[in-house]
């Protein structure tokens, strides 16, 4: 069943029952503060806010959505999109559960011929709210669902509301099973691969009051009970027509497929990392989606910009071009795309086909600039590559890694916009360089551990026996002093200021280990000895080494002593610790299992996580991670530690990290159950509630495919977010703004005003570069056989402004054999462009060896054509060099 018959099927059905069929709303939202329509009950919202009487009791729509928080992700998964249908029916006050729910299950599973969806009942499995029994005994005694298929959920999965104080209430969710061969049985409560939703019933029958998330109390019923229920038109197609996701049903395929035609690569359907052709499967989904998107939303008035819902625009409609170079298309795409995907939507939108010579030229234009774009590459590749054409090499793997670990340039866009301007990259000497990164940070590590002493000693006190370790239930401990070192040698006794270090029988101190930080505190004694403990390693494994100070008394080899950790230390560092899992966890609620974690350290009230990711995570993405992670402190999760077998802890599903080795016996940390689950040997509060709070404060690159969050938990988030708060004030003051709340726009509105006045001064800058051509022409110098304009212009605006005067300049100096040579600095970096006219060019002088000769002497490099040529540099200060050695070569050529 195509696409637009399911959306037909649907609105007869309801027209049927008496609702009236409302179109489709424009995908711009016309809710204050919202960019676009994000669900079927959007339009209807201020009836059910009862900010206006509906003109009708009854309705149904297929409203066209998009949602844009997860682009990212789109093509990596099958679930992610962003533009999609939602088949609607509603009521406002008219019918409530007992007619919601007996139609819905009639249209799903009466037969075509009697104008339903045709669906098998014994594949169809419900979820309802834990506390509405209402609706259990309508699936169970009405409808005639087997008890075994109804299950009941808590409020955060079958609750609804709107996030504010008004309408709430159950809803009931209806699932379809796919069959073993997607997952373990056991419905939607056990396997949400297997069992795919389709179809949410909405009862809005209580008003809510304040409170976060579904913390909040029920005030009461409604005076009318409404119902909003939506469908997934997209998975409903899926379902009927026989496919693996929705990128495979007829209104999404045919641009998939011509992606595959103008790429010559096939398409597999792979939807894991590892498997063949994953990578370009990825890109064609993205571009599927995406063109669909771009064309639904030009549809609507939606046009590209930089702002708003035209940098959405812009974006999906770049990603889309993007994916295509990737499989190999450098042609322009979109007059091949967008026909496909304008004959998929036309049977439901023909505004589509209409309109489609307004959307594809907007279309057209944005992909023809992004490909200028692309072409002319950023400043500092395009400036590499040059100087690597000149001297007729690849591209260094130094210039590769710079590009990466300083700016975030992705290896995989310096390998292609590299090849398009016909230059190698040495990728093996780059993926040298940051595995030699990697390997400086281990070693760093190492070195930190060792240094500490003769591992030779340690070794052999290690073959005694190792140290015991109390500290996961007590901070201070008898013990006795085993060993005492010195630079590595072992020592009898230590005096009052010695700096050694000091092996215990039994020890509080954690050793860093784990991305924890070792613990700090002192080491005392009765009769007046104090030794202050500034770290903790364990240069050998299961070997606790103190590095102390004596600051009292003398240390002697078999003193009975009290180890004391410092509490308060120790007690926030736990909170950053469990911190990180807490991180690890909503990371995997956000961008799925493969943010795997790379790498962790965390100190009293900080962390930093390195995580795999290939991309930047949006503002969203980590809003909704911290988000996620505060939840999880305010829900109070008990953080239950177990000692157990390696292999029942992998069994259990228990993460390993990063390489670690573990023993036959490990410890695994629980939060919330399998919410998070690590094997990890470090410590731990006793519940996510004594985080107090997170706030993340950082997301960045740490290298190809690896990203790093860092947080501050506990007090510190407080300060953080008082910080925060007081620099909001001071702004609203200085700004003079009545709330922060006008601060965007008034921020805004002056930073346009600033580049108003950048743009002003570029122009007169423009203005006088200009009117001293006229007099620098007439000053020309004669060097050797050639008429010379070499000047510095100083501060400019831009190359630009400088490549303009140098055309001048060669323009007004006539025919005769002439070079003009300028320089300048713009926003810090000396630039120089030569232009060199024919007779010059004749008597052997090329612009882009003159200017190499400049660039050079400024610390930089350069190139372009034998006519006029541009490069830059490091440093201004040798400017008047880089003028003088293009004199120089002027002679040495045409002299």
């Amino acid at each position: 069943m195509l696409s637009h018959e399911i959306t037909q099927r649907w609105l007869s059905y309801f027209e049927g029952k008496g609702h009236q069929v409302v179109p489709s709303a424009s995908l711009v939202s016309q809710q204050p503060g919202a960019m676009f329509t994000i669900a079927g009950m959007v339009p209807f919202i201020p009836y059910f806010l009862g900010q206006e009487t509906p003109p009708y009791s009854r309705a149904t729509s297929v409203q066209k959505c998009i949602r844009t928080l997860d682009i990212d992700e789109v093509g990596k998964t099958a679930r992610h999109g962003t533009f999609f249908q939602m088949a609607g029916n509603f009521s406002f006050g008219d019918y409530f559960k007992s007619g919601a729910i007996p139609m819905a299950w009639e249209l799903l599973t009466s037969s075509l011929e009697d104008g339903g969806f045709g669906l098998d009942p014994e594949r169809l499995w419900v979820t309802v709210y834990e506390g509405d029994q209402e609706s259990y005994d309508l699936w169970h005694d009405t409808v005639g669902l087997p008890a075994e298929r109804i299950q009941r959920m808590g409020r955060d999965e079958n609750y609804w509301d709107t996030g504010q104080p008004g309408p709430a209430g159950p809803d009931s969710e209806i699932f379809y099973d796919r069959g073993p061969r997607y997952g373990q049985d056991g419905g939607p409560a056990v396997d949400d691969e297997r069992f795919i939703e389709i179809w949410n019933l909405v009862f809005m029958q209580y008003q809510r009051g304040e409170g976060n998330g579904k913390d909040y109390e029920i005030l009461g019923d409604l005076p009318q009970k409404n119902i909003d229920t939506g469908l997934g038109v997209e998975r409903l197609a899926m379902l009927l027509q026989g496919v693996e996701n929705f990128y495979e049903t007829d209104q999404v395929r045919p641009v998939l497929d011509a992606a595959a035609e103008l790429s010559g690569r096939a398409y597999r359907g792979a939807e894991k990392p590892g498997e063949q052709g994953y990578e370009d499967d990825v890109r064609m989904r993205v571009v599927a989606d995406h063109v669909r998107s771009s064309l639904m939303l030009i549809a609507d008035g939606v046009t590209p910009g930089n702002e708003a819902r035209g940098y959405i625009l812009r974006r999906l409609l770049r990603r889309a071009v993007r994916a295509m170079r990737l499989l190999g298309v450098t042609d322009p795409c979109l007059p091949v795309l967008l026909p496909r995907s304008r004959d998929a939507m036309k049977g439901v939108y023909p505004v589509v086909e209409d309109d489609f010579e307004r959307i594809s030229k907007i279309a057209y234009a944005e992909e023809r600039a992004f490909l200028k774009t692309i072409e002319s590459g950023t400043t500092r590749l395009e400036h590499a590559v040059e100087l690597a054409k000149g001297e007729k090499r690849a591209l260094s793997g130094a210039d590769a890694f710079a590009l990466h670990d300083t700016f975030g340039f992705p290896i995989d866009l310096t390998l292609e916009m590299a090849g398009e301007a016909g230059v190698a990259v040495d990728e093996r000497a780059f993926r040298e360089l940051m595995a030699e990164q990697r390997e400086r940070a281990q070693q760093d590590a190492r070195a930190k551990k060792g240094a500490m002493a003769d591992l030779s000693e340690l070794r052999r006190l290690l073959n005694d026996h190792g140290s015991r370790f109390t500290g996961y239930t007590e901070l201070v401990t008898p013990t006795t002093v085993r060993a005492i070192l010195a630079d590595g040698v072992p020592v009898p006794a230590a005096s009052e200021g010695a700096r050694v270090e000091v092996v215990l029988e039994a020890t509080p101190f954690y050793a860093e280990s784990g991305g924890q930080a070792a613990d700090t505190g002192v080491i005392d004694s009765a009769d007046g000895l104090r030794l202050t403990v500034e770290d903790v390693q364990q240069p050998v494994k299961g070997l606790s080494v103190h590095r102390v100070t004596v600051a009292a008394g003398q240390v002697v080899t078999g003193d009975e002593v009290t180890a004391r950790v410092d509490s308060r230390r120790r007690h926030d560092g736990e909170a950053a610790h469990s911190g990180t899992h807490v991180i690890h966890a909503a990371l995997h609620d956000v961008l799925g299992p493969d943010a795997v974690q790379r790498g962790s350290f965390n100190k009293e009230g900080y962390l930093r996580f390195d995580f795999s990711h290939g991309e930047a995570l949006t503002p969203s993405q980590v809003q909704e991670i911290e988000q996620i992670a505060n939840t999880a402190i305010r829900d109070d999760f008990e953080v239950v530690t177990r000692e157990m077998p390696l292999a029942e802890a992998k069994k259990l599903g228990a993460m390993s990290l990063f390489g670690e080795k573990y023993g036959d016996e490990v410890r695994v940390v629980e939060m919330n159950g399998p919410w998070s689950r690590e094997l990890c040997g470090g410590t731990h509060v006793g519940s996510t509630s004594q985080l107090g709070s997170l706030s993340l404060v950082s997301e960045q690159s740490v290298g190809s495919g690896n990203r790093r969050v860092e947080a501050l938990v506990g007090l510190n988030s407080f300060n953080h977010l008082a910080a925060e708060r007081t620099l909001v004030n001071q702004l609203t003051g200085m700004l003079k703004v009545q709330s922060s709340a006008e601060l965007p726009e008034r921020l805004a509105a002056t930073l346009e005003k600033l580049k108003e006045t950048e743009r002003q001064l570029a122009g007169l800058r423009q203005q006088q570069l200009q009117a001293q051509a006229g007099q620098l022409a007439q000053d020309a110098q004669t060097v050797g056989s050639v008429r010379a304009v070499l000047h510095d212009a100083g501060e400019i605006a831009s190359a630009d402004a400088l490549r303009t005067l140098a055309l001048d300049l060669r323009a007004r100096l006539g025919s005769d054999a002439a070079v003009a040579a300028v320089t300048g600095v713009a926003n810090g970096r000396p630039l120089v462009v030569v232009a060199v006219n024919d007779a010059a060019r004749d008597a052997g002088l090329a612009a882009g060896q003159l200017v190499r000769t400049a660039a050079t002497a400024l610390g930089g490099g350069g190139g372009g054509k034998p006519d006029v040529a541009q490069g830059g540099g490091s440093d201004p200060a040798r400017i008047p060099d880089a003028l003088a050695g293009i004199r120089q070569q002027i002679l040495a050529t045409a002299g």
